[in-house]
């Protein structure tokens, strides 16, 4: 980046008005998707924080005001990643097609319906239920087309042009196809606003619909996931806070059966399926958040390991929000369903542990922003000797 300042300003020593606009630009260059995770780490602060079971005096205003500062991040990226798009579309084009890369546009999707979400939950408070409403139908509409879309572009590219092994399976794979269940779960807060009948019914089961859609896929690719583990050992130390990705499906998917149910309840569906909305909430769940819970704890386990060999921040360490914010909300679905204390507590130490993790990653990423470090380009990874096994112990 230095060599290419020295290389453009002889050439013209009459612009030096423009050269904030032009170091801006060249900032933008290597700002990748996986930047929108940020957004979606944040949000959950607020949108999770504004359903816990317990009062807790000034928790609202703070969930607010942190749902405001998800807002600001998400128009600063959208305009950001803009000028990545305008100015360096070499680099934007490199991206979709490394396998490593492209499954992060899954993050765009559920970054605009984290926001548009949590102006529902908490933003109304400020700006009103009008305006709320309004900015959620936009985000919701806008991030769901972009869901689905990714959804079927990134695996679709994986197939066609990128070439990757079994091996190199990665929880990054999943972001693309957890994107519709992000949909599915933040929908029925839309649906009290539709007019009764049809339109509310519609959306529920759209909603319903792509629950289905994301689960299945997420089903396909676990395995693959979970065998690159057992058969090639340990992640590569800074990509050991991506298991924590694994959550995401699985919060999010019992917080939107929750929600379902909720939805139902209000006469929205016909009986018998508003009851059988309540019982499946319940079935599905409690199993499902039980293997949430194996699951944390197996990858907290990785994490420690990964710490005590020098595992240092990256801006992989994100993937402690999001993912957990998901299980927050699923416990606290739980709760409300079950009416069992157990899962009142549950949800309220996740959501510690959820605000630790976002205030460590949002510090460690606002001081690689000061000292230019994580824009940097990317360094150029070692090759690695050949060997009979990819296992570290």
């Amino acid at each position: 980046m230095v060599t290419v300042a020295h290389q453009q300003a002889p050439l013209n020593t009459t612009a030096a008005p423009t050269a904030p606009t032009a170091r801006i630009t060249l900032a933008t260059r290597h700002l990748g998707p996986n930047w929108y995770a940020t957004v979606m780490g944040t949000a959950i602060i607020g949108g999770a924080g504004a359903t816990l079971p317990v009062h807790v005096p000034g928790l609202r205003t703070a969930c607010t005001a942190v749902w405001a500062l998800s807002l600001l991040m998400l128009a600063a990226l959208v305009a950001a990643r803009t000028l990545h798009w305008i100015h360096h579309r070499d680099q934007a084009r490199a991206h979709l097609l490394d396998p490593s890369v492209a499954p992060f546009y899954g993050c765009l999707s559920m970054a605009l319906l984290a926001v548009g979400g949590g102006a529902l939950l908490v933003g109304e408070d400020w700006i009103g239920t009008s305006a709320a409403v309004a900015l959620d139908v936009v985000l919701f509409v806008t991030g769901t087309a972009i869901g689905l879309a990714a959804a079927v572009a990134i695996p679709y590219l994986m197939v066609v042009e990128h070439r990757t092994e079994p091996g190199q399976a990665s929880p990054v794979w999943l972001l693309p196809l957890v994107a519709p269940m992000v949909s599915a779960a933040l929908g029925p807060l839309l649906v009290p606003h539709l007019p009764a009948g049809q339109a509310q019914e519609t959306l529920l089961f759209a909603c319903f619909a792509m629950f289905g859609l994301s689960l299945l896929a997420t089903l396909v690719m676990l395995p693959m996931i979970f065998a690159r583990l057992l058969t090639g050992g340990p992640f590569p130390l800074a990509l050991t806070p991506t298991l924590f990705l694994v959550l995401g499906p699985l919060g999010q998917s019992t917080t939107a059966v929750n929600k379902f149910a909720d939805t139902a309840a209000t006469g929205v569906v016909p009986a018998p399926y508003d009851q059988g909305f309540a019982v499946f909430a319940v079935l599905y769940g409690v199993p499902v958040m039980g293997f949430a819970l194996l699951w944390l704890a197996l990858a907290g386990a990785m994490v420690v390991r990964a710490r005590r060999k020098g595992m240092g921040f990256a801006m992989t360490w994100w993937a402690f929000t999001f993912p957990v914010g998901t299980c927050v909300t699923g416990a606290e679905g739980l709760g409300k369903h079950t009416g069992l204390a157990v899962y009142d507590w549950l949800a309220i130490a996740l959501y510690a542990l959820l605000v630790t993790a976002w205030a460590v990653a949002l510090t460690q990423t606002l001081r690689g922003l000061l000292n230019g470090k994580l824009l940097a380009a990317p360094r150029q990874a070692p090759p690695v000797p050949p060997s009979a096994t990819a296992r570290t112990t």
